[in-house]
């Protein structure tokens, strides 16, 4: 347990982020021991501090912040990653916090906000941000989607049709129109449009 000021290692593809939030983090009496631009060399620098606390970004080339999450867990269960990112969907929030985060944070956060995040999140605590606890609270409220009702879902974000959402599947077009009226009832939903625009708001797609 470190006794003088936490050390914090900054992961992000990013450089303007990761000197924003070396300069913000100082300011807060943080020590950034050392920054990473992605999930392999973040795996390669924690073994080489062994930081306090990591504030890991998702997606970066090479490596995601999931991979690394899991890899640097793997070998030290007991380090704090608390993921720092623009995304929240209910994937990336499920697979973060699954992979071992102990916190799901957003960019948009206040300084102060981050500040205790770390401290807690050091401390054992799990940290999220409001609008990501929601999603989580819907989730487990909500009726789950099966893989191929999400994965027929997705493609119906992308504009493909029942023919070709069936072929893609190696699946009926019959299928596909059962797998969406399963779909639209789960969301509470009456069409195509409405589905897709109810699947963004809950995270289950990303419109590209």
């Amino acid at each position: 347990m470190s006794t003088g000021p936490l050390r914090v290692l900054i992961v992000d593809d990013h450089p303007v982020v990761r000197a924003g939030l070396s300069m913000l983090l100082a300011s807060q009496g943080f020590v950034v021991c050392g920054e990473a631009t992605n999930g392999e060399d973040a795996v390669a620098q924690f073994e080489k501090l062994q930081p306090d606390v990591t504030l890991m970004d998702l997606q970066m080339p090479v490596l995601d912040g999931v991979a690394a999450i899991s890899k640097i867990r793997a070998r030290h269960p007991t380090a704090c990653v608390l993921v720092l990112t623009t995304y929240e969907t209910d994937d990336d929030i499920e697979r973060a916090l699954r992979a071992g985060a102990r916190g799901y944070l957003l960019k948009d956060t206040s300084v102060e906000d981050l500040a205790q995040a770390i401290r807690d999140g050091h401390a054992g605590r799990r940290r999220v941000a409001p609008s990501v606890a929601a999603k989580l609270a819907e989730r487990v409220t909500s009726v789950a989607l099966t893989p191929r009702e999400l994965a027929v879902l997705r493609l119906v974000a992308e504009g493909k049709s029942n023919k070709e959402i069936g072929e893609e599947l190696s699946i009926t077009e019959g299928t596909v129109k059962v797998h969406l009226m399963h779909v639209f009832e789960k969301l509470g939903v009456a069409s195509r449009t409405e589905a897709i625009a109810e699947a963004t708001r809950r995270g289950l797609v990303r419109i590209r």
